[in-house]
């Protein structure tokens, strides 16, 4: 069974409050030359579907509850074992 990572951030059109105090924060604490950060949320799952049904149910999982269309985009992919955010 893949596993799946997914990645959201809000729209590019749309203000994102806490990555610009993030990236206000950054240059006080010794990084400087860091601009246009944005925050997001990265989740992880196992999804028991292969191929064509495989990117269906993601998407539809996406679109339907992980994400909200109106103001957030995402991404997904199968990772490996090694490339879990957990280690």
């Amino acid at each position: 069974m893949p596993r799946i990572a997914v990645d959201v951030l809000l729209k590019r059109e749309i203000l994102d409050p806490q990555g610009r105090a993030v990236e206000d924060a950054l240059p006080g604490l010794g990084h400087e030359g860091v601009r246009e950060v944005r925050v997001g949320k990265h989740l992880e799952l196992v999804v028991d579907a292969e191929g064509e049904d495989l990117a269906a149910r993601v998407d539809a999982m996406c679109t339907g509850f992980l994400t909200n269309p109106v103001i957030e985009s995402y991404r997904w992919r199968v990772i490996e074992e090694d490339e879990r955010a957990d280690g």
